[in-house]
């Protein structure tokens, strides 16, 4: 099976799956390892399945759960070398350079540097022969190099992290408003919009994720990506407490286990 799974997507915690046949990876890890262990079996999911946890970057709602996970079910991790400096979730693994592609088992990775506020952010296009699917969330504005390696997917999971007057209205304090609008922070509905106007095409499966519950909306994205709804294949959110189920590109998803209860995560 090739395709794509969420176990949540949000401020409180990232986790996604990319398989291609035997090869597993888990992108991120921002829950603890009873919310990621009963995430990943609502998914069909045994965590000693996992090949290789990829960290995008240092930040607790994509990097805080990767140590404990890793350790307990003997997964190797690979990062950046700026996000393995980071010591405060005492992350190890293995090191790669941001703009250096490499392989893991039949899967050809390529990392993306992307604009953000920490230490060397990397983004991620995997694949394997012809097919491509890309992850890319957490990213203040969109680069030349962002849309020409995030190109020509077959499945692109992307960032509508806020929209902008909901954000300039909410409660955040003036100094987190500034961060998230930064060229260091996330992008808008507009922005990610954009973006996908760009490489969108008709047999393009399509998932949005790092939705803000604060500041974002179904009505918001409704009104940004309406018009791009045509354009492909297929159009899904990823939320933060339920994440997504598999989206399959080829072959048959993973049978699903007995429903686990996921524990409710306290909004920040």
């Amino acid at each position: 099976m090739i395709g794509l799974a969420s176990l949540g997507s949000g401020s409180r915690g990232n986790g996604t799956l990319v398989r291609f046949g035997r090869t597993l990876f888990l992108i991120d890890c921002g829950f603890t390892v009873k919310q990621a262990e009963a995430r990943l079996a609502r998914l069909g999911v045994r965590p000693g399945d996992i090949t290789a946890i990829l960290v995008t970057h240092e930040h607790a709602d994509h990097a805080s759960g990767v140590a404990a996970l890793s350790h307990k079910y003997a997964i190797p991790v690979y990062a950046s070398y700026g996000t393995l400096s980071n010591r405060q979730y005492s992350l190890v693994g293995n090191a790669f350079d941001g703009d250096v592609p490499f392989t893991l088992g039949d899967v050809h990775i390529n990392p993306v540097r992307v604009p953000h506020d920490s230490r060397e952010p990397t983004q991620f296009v995997l694949s394997q022969s012809a097919v491509r699917i890309g992850v890319l969330s957490d990213l203040g504005c969109v680069t030349p190099h962002v849309v020409e390696q995030f190109g020509g997917l077959d499945l692109f999971m992307l960032e509508a992290n806020h929209d902008v007057v909901s954000l300039e209205s909410g409660r955040y304090p003036p100094v987190l408003k500034r961060r998230i609008r930064s060229d260091l922070g996330h992008l808008s509905n507009g922005q990610s919009a954009e973006l996908l106007g760009e490489v969108a095409h008709d047999d393009l499966h399509v998932v949005i994720g790092h939705v803000s519950d604060e500041n974002n909306g179904a009505e918001f994205l409704d009104g940004s990506f309406a018009p791009l709804r045509e354009q492909v294949k297929s159009f899904r959110i990823a939320t933060q407490s339920t994440g997504m189920p598999w989206i399959v590109l080829h072959g048959d998803p993973p049978p699903i286990e007995p429903a686990i209860e996921v524990q409710p995560m306290l909004a920040l």
